[in-house]
């Protein structure tokens, strides 16, 4: 270990001892994940993939393994008045399974828009859950208000030395099982998951490389780190990434012990929850898939190393799941809908139909336009909507009806 790293270790609020220390109150109570090595995500990328699935823990997210240890070190007297938390949905239903184990009354402000899921799985656990704010930083400020005026203990999701310290259990099992790795690419938010990462891996293994992930639509530590200015705006399916202020303690860890942070489009977040749905049939949220969307971004630079990733979380709700899963199968020509501008009259639409049954596309939906439509009165806007093999067989799907003198357009292009 170099005296740089030694020395910046040494200065930290947490250390490995901490997460040992962590790893002792956790056992028994969280799971240890399976880490698993993925040999199709491996051939597609070039990288030796290890995949840690933290999506199957008991609350579908590794956000327990900090409240627990959070929780744990509660005085009996903070334990009888009860404790607060403000989350998108994750930390708050780590919180409240495990005070409810712990017989501890929780309250848990979400930000409006949490998905439905997220808040029913805490109400579930028997937390208190109060919908507030629109942002998540709106929703911390109500909680802390709320927590002075009534003494609750305030359980951040991130900025605290034990939710780090148990976070970072997560790096002992990881090398644990697979000592070789070279890599640990982690999703970053508030910082909690990567600092605890870091400090247990970086002692253990000083010359493994820490990677950060952050969608790119909040950027915040990758602007503090690297000192831009990039905007943060808009819906992320990343939501329980989307975090607009790292923490204190988090960004003094990430700035000593990360190595680089990269940022992922919607689309590449997109494309790595539906492999992880299609390849390794394990259900992943937005931030759960981010370490993956990475590795997809930068084949070349993760090329033959042993990377191992984090899958964060696996709550997401279904009807957002259903659709990330249909917009894939239309990225990669299986699903398409077609447009045809066709006489009104008999036989126009079996015509269409024919050519689309010989080329062994399959018809998934068939719809009629005459009224709300610029074309002329005897014409008809006719939208098909077709699943082939992929986008070859598309392309002779399509080629097919030219050759029979039928004109369309697809939908998107």
């Amino acid at each position: 270990m170099s005296e740089t790293l030694t020395a910046s270790l040494a200065r930290l609020p947490v250390t490995l001892r901490d997460v040992e220390a962590a790893a002792s109150v956790l056992a028994g109570h969280v799971k240890r994940t399976n880490f698993e090595r993925s040999r199709t995500l491996s051939d597609i990328t070039g990288a030796n993939v290890w995949l840690k699935f933290e999506n199957l823990q008991f609350t579908a997210t590794f956000k327990e393994r900090g409240a627990l240890n959070r929780l744990s070190a509660l005085s009996a007297d903070e334990r009888r008045r009860g404790v607060i938390a403000a989350s998108a949905g994750n930390h708050a239903q780590g919180v409240a399974y495990h005070a409810a184990c712990l017989l501890i009354p929780a309250t848990i402000f979400v930000p409006l828009g949490t998905p439905t899921m997220k808040i029913e799985n805490t109400r579930r656990h028997g937390a208190n859950v109060i919908e507030g704010g629109a942002t998540l930083e709106e929703a911390a400020a109500l909680a802390a208000e709320h927590g002075r005026k009534e003494r609750l203990t305030y359980i951040h999701p991130y900025d605290d030395p034990l939710i780090i310290a148990g976070q970072g259990t997560i790096a002992l099992e990881m090398l644990a099982s697979v000592p070789d790795l070279d890599m640990l690419i982690v999703p970053i938010g508030g910082g909690g998951l990567i600092s605890g990462i870091a400090v247990a891996a970086k002692t253990l293994k000083p010359g493994i490389e820490i990677v950060g992930v952050q969608a790119s639509l909040y950027p915040s530590m990758y602007n503090l780190i690297k000192r831009q200015q990039l905007a943060m705006r808009g819906d992320t399916l990343a939501e329980g990434i989307a975090v607009k202020a790292p923490g204190r303690i988090t960004s003094e860890i990430v700035g000593a012990l990360v190595d680089d942070i990269v940022l992922v489009t919607e689309q590449q977040i997109e494309q790595a929850l539906s492999l992880l749905i299609t390849i390794e049939k394990t259900v992943t949220e937005g931030a759960g898939a981010a370490g993956l969307a990475a590795v997809l971004a930068n084949e070349a630079r993760f090329k033959g190393r042993a990377v191992g990733l984090v899958l964060s979380g696996g709550n997401i709700d279904t009807r957002l799941l259903a659709g990330v899963l249909t917009r894939q199968l239309a990225r990669e020509g299986r699903l398409s809908q077609l447009r045809f501008d066709i006489v009104d009259r008999p036989g126009q639409l079996a015509t269409v139909v024919a050519v689309l049954s010989k080329t062994g596309a399959n018809i998934v939906e068939v719809s009629h336009q005459r009224i709300f439509t610029d074309l002329p009165a005897k014409a008809v806007q006719l939208e098909v909507v077709i699943e082939t093999r992929d986008r070859s067989h598309l392309a002779s799907t399509i080629a097919a009806l030219k050759a029979a003198n039928i004109a369309v357009d697809i939908g998107g292009e």
